[in-house]
């Protein structure tokens, strides 16, 4: 091979290499930035095929999505000086990616730190502002909404936009957590006492009233049988008379048997003189 053959070769690798240092691809996941000779040449390139000065072009490239910062759980005060430990989570992207290659260096660990002192500033003021009941239950959507905004201003220098403050946790320091479970367990307590003594009179009172009508039963029972008895007694005597008014000498005569039989029962002796009225028929022949 000649010279001239070798030499048009190493040109035509030469070219091919120039050529394909001066095409780059941007994805939509990224942020890209165009440094010529060190400084930022351009930051607005949108996802697809580009082309740059090979040599003198430098690109850098930058995560475009949403990334998520947790945070360390931080004690903050409320507006009661009471000590809060609160967990919390940072959403937060890329806005602008020459202000943040200037201010942060492209350090994405220098940046989340810039971050999360800017939130844990925040979060101090509005808990700041609040009482342990409105963190608690009040609305804690304003409180974020109210962050978000205060941090966006604070970062908007730095490239970066504040997407979203989520609070995961908010809990007591653990000392003061006994005493709180303390407090809780004994006014636990204390509500069950009063619902026990508060069910036991009602037990007594249902006891109370179960006697009471159960005596009242009792007497209207005992009053309706003995207005049955005296009604049955009373017809038994009508009977009785009746009986005795068809036949009088027979129904004597029938008591008589009856009284004797009482009297003279089994092998009973008896040695008296039978005299009186109640022996009156025992000496008649006619009996």
């Amino acid at each position: 091979m000649s010279a001239q053959a070798k030499f048009n070769i190493f040109v035509l690798i030469a070219l091919l290499f120039v050529a394909l240092s001066s095409v780059f691809f941007v994805d939509q996941r990224q942020r890209v930035l165009l440094l010529r000779l060190g400084q930022i040449e351009r930051s607005d390139y949108q996802p697809g095929l580009h082309f740059k000065i090979p040599f003198f072009d430098e690109i850098r490239r930058f995560d475009g999505r949403v990334l998520s910062l947790d945070s360390t759980p931080a004690g903050y005060l409320t507006g009661e000086k009471k000590n809060l430990l609160v967990d919390s989570f940072i959403l937060w992207r890329i806005a602008n990616v020459a202000d943040y290659f200037t201010a942060m260096s492209g350090d994405e660990n220098k940046a989340k730190d810039r971050i999360s002192q800017i939130i844990k500033d925040n979060l101090r003021g509005e808990f700041g502002k609040r009482t342990i009941q409105e963190v608690v239950s009040g609305d804690r959507a304003a409180m974020v909404a109210d962050i978000i905004k205060s941090a966006n201003k604070s970062v908007a220098d730095f490239g970066i936009e504040i997407v979203n403050v989520r609070i995961k946790r908010i809990d007591l320091p653990s000392e003061v957590s006994s005493s709180v479970y303390t407090r809780m367990e004994a006014e636990r307590e204390r509500v069950a006492k009063e619902l026990r003594s508060q069910g036991a009179e009602e037990a007594e009172k249902i006891r109370s009233d179960a006697d009471r009508q159960r005596t009242i039963l009792l007497a209207e029972a005992k009053r309706a049988a003995e207005v049955l008895r005296g009604e049955g007694d009373a017809q038994a005597t009508d009977i009785y008379a009746k009986a005795y008014g068809q036949n009088s000498d027979f129904y004597s005569f029938y008591r008589r048997l009856t009284a004797y039989g009482n009297v003279f029962n089994g092998d009973d002796m008896l040695v008296i003189e039978p005299k009186g009225d109640f022996f009156s028929r025992f000496g008649s022949a006619q009996d």
